[in-house]
């Protein structure tokens, strides 16, 4: 069982940061490109911030491990933002 809740931990890790990178940088996107004010640019970069911090709470020590899982989790998440908010 503790194999199953370590697993679920790095699922929610991964989920958690793909968001926060995803939407902070939408916020950053909003601030730059759609004139959005400076709050957007703020909010998205403390946002960004923890994209960076989120990933060193997995078990795995293995930066380069945890990235490259991460980086498929990254791009299903990248398809459904375009889904669902930028209705493609």
């Amino acid at each position: 069982m503790n194999g199953y809740w370590e697993m679920a931990k790095s699922l929610v890790l991964f989920l958690l940061a793909g968001l926060a990178e995803i939407g902070g940088g939408y916020l950053v996107w909003q601030w730059l490109r759609d004139n959005r004010g400076l709050v957007f640019g703020v909010i998205g970069g403390a946002i960004l911030f923890l994209y960076g911090v989120i990933p060193t709470f997995q078990s795995e020590s293995a930066f380069g491990r945890v990235y490259a899982a991460y980086g498929g989790i990254f791009i299903v998440l990248s398809i459904a933002w375009g889904i669902v908010f930028e209705h493609w």
